[in-house]
């Protein structure tokens, strides 16, 4: 008997954001580590783009974006890419 285990695929998803600052890391911080499917995520700030990545082998960039606007900002899709 042969198995086969399947890798999971990860995708990084980037976001052009309005997460501009400490504080609203903070805010949105406690939202994005809610979402059990979310690996990992970041925001760069000194982007002028403050481009949030978002690493996931589950969801979609619209089921991120959904979770960054309950959190009360803007996410636009950028970029997507396998990680």
């Amino acid at each position: 008997m042969q198995f086969r285990y399947l890798q999971k695929v990860i995708m990084k998803y980037q976001f052009k954001t309005n997460i501009n600052c400490g504080g609203c890391i903070a805010a949105v911080t406690p939202c994005l580590n809610a979402v059990s499917d979310i690996q990992n995520w970041s925001v760069d700030t000194a982007n002028p783009s403050k481009i949030l990545t978002v690493e996931t082998g589950d969801m979609s960039a619209d089921q991120i974006r959904e979770v960054v606007e309950r959190a009360g900002y803007k996410a636009e899709a950028v970029a997507t890419e396998q990680a």
